[in-house]
């Protein structure tokens, strides 16, 4: 009597005895499937052939895309550090907010950049940063994490020097003891620079960076 196997249970049975080919090895070269890349008849060496080189392509290409990943975060990570030597080097006061805005744009190649501090100490009233930040204070105390995407018009953005050629920005809030107390303000004409794709952890410890430099400046 004989017994009909379905593919199932012919695949079951490959699987569970592993050394099946060892064991008839002739049938390797008897055994025809379909080529993906001719779509010509190959043999299962052949096959597995070629399984085996998408694999390893898949590899190199993850491996490529890793390590341009590990060097544009090189890059980023060593001009962060540009940036805090600057904030470490500034004389303080409002020499600092200064020195944090301008470094942005040296050391971070941020095309525009503003703040605005509100509640500073008194001999700090009348200087640009203490400006009147209008309906931004109240936007930026709602913020929890920094806004990263395209400028919409935001009061905030028309702090900075050519505001009506910004496409995309970030708003990242100043907050010290759980209280807001500022907005830093960045701009770029490329609609791409501050995408709303984009993780915003940078611009979080970013953003704390800035709280703790410009902190000694509040009433």
């Amino acid at each position: 009597m004989t017994v009909s196997l379905d593919s199932a249970a012919v695949a079951h049975y490959l699987a569970e005895h592993p050394r099946f080919f060892e064991e008839h090895a002739a049938l390797l070269g008897e055994v025809k499937l379909s080529s993906t890349l001719t779509g010509k008849t190959v043999s299962l060496q052949e096959r597995q052939m070629e399984v085996m080189r998408a694999k390893y392509k898949a590899l190199e290409l993850r491996m490529a895309d890793l390590l341009r990943t590990a060097t544009d975060n090189t890059v980023i990570l060593n001009r962060f550090h540009a940036w805090h030597v600057a904030l470490l080097k500034s004389a303080g006061g409002a020499a600092m907010a200064r020195d944090l805005v301008d470094g942005l744009k040296e050391h971070l190649a941020v095309p525009q950049a503003a703040l605005r501090l509100w509640n500073v100490k008194a001999e700090h009233t009348d200087t640009w940063f203490a400006a009147d930040a209008g309906d931004a204070r109240l936007f930026a105390s709602s913020l929890r994490v920094p806004y990263c995407g395209p400028n919409k018009d935001f009061e905030a953005v028309r702090w900075l020097d050519g505001a009506d050629a910004v496409r995309s920005t970030a708003l990242l809030p100043l907050t010290a003891n759980g209280a807001t107390f500022g907005l830093l303000v960045l701009g770029s004409p490329d609609a791409e620079r501050f995408s709303a794709l984009m993780a915003t952890d940078f611009l979080v410890q970013l953003g704390q960076s800035a709280s703790a430099a410009l902190a000694p400046l509040r009433a």
